[in-house]
């Protein structure tokens, strides 16, 4: 699976995001396409971002970096930053942005 973004590594980690636990990228609601961060779709697309609506939180639109299993948005939301399928840890300190990408 694809994922956009600047230097984005195997696990999905990028220039603005490459700690050990930032693997996860991000479907864009706008363009359905993975991103590693808002930023770098920011940075790249030709378009605004948009948020998940709520009501489309049953979507798959999380890629665990470790083990390339597809979340859904509340799978991720209630995953405690971690991934069902591997047990990787995510990065807990995404939630500080979770208004930029689905809708409160």
């Amino acid at each position: 699976m694809e994922v956009k973004g600047l230097l984005v590594d195997d696990a999905t980690r990028c220039e603005h995001y490459h700690s050990e636990l930032d693997i996860i990228a991000i479907k864009m609601h706008c363009c359905n396409t993975y991103y590693a961060c808002i930023t770098c779709h920011n940075l790249l697309a030709q378009h605004p971002a948009t948020v998940w609506p709520k009501n489309s939180f049953n979507e798959k639109a999380i890629l665990c970096g470790s083990c390339k299993t597809e979340l859904t948005i509340n799978e991720y939301l209630n995953s405690n930053s971690i991934c069902k399928n591997c047990n990787s840890n995510f990065n807990p300190k995404c939630s500080n942005h979770y208004h930029l990408y689905f809708e409160q």
